[in-house]
């Protein structure tokens, strides 16, 4: 997959792309872009991040379900999950609406 040019928001919307494979192993994620033949390792909170990245939320939603799990500043989960969420986009892992 290319990389993505969209910046990404809290009113953003992500979706899994199609073309990735995905298998969770000890609570962590292992993704394999079929594309580009590269994989992709997260954490537990990523891993939560990524079921959560099911086309039908945007991020602002995601944040707060996450703040509602994690003990951490509502800010400070929002940086995070921007920054995951754009590193996601530039792999090609999702598509952002």
């Amino acid at each position: 997959m290319t990389s993505s040019p969209v910046s990404v928001t809290l009113a953003s919307i992500l979706q899994r792309a199609d073309d990735v494979l995905y298998q969770e192993v000890g609570g962590e994620a292992v993704l394999l872009d079929l594309a580009s033949e590269q994989y992709f390792g997260l954490d537990p909170v990523g891993t939560r991040i990524w079921h959560l990245l099911d086309g039908n939320d945007d991020l602002a939603h995601i944040q707060a379900v996450l703040a509602d799990t994690y003990d951490a500043a509502p800010q400070r989960i929002g940086e995070e999950l921007l920054a995951l969420a754009q590193a996601l986009a530039d792999a090609g892992l999702v598509q952002v609406r």
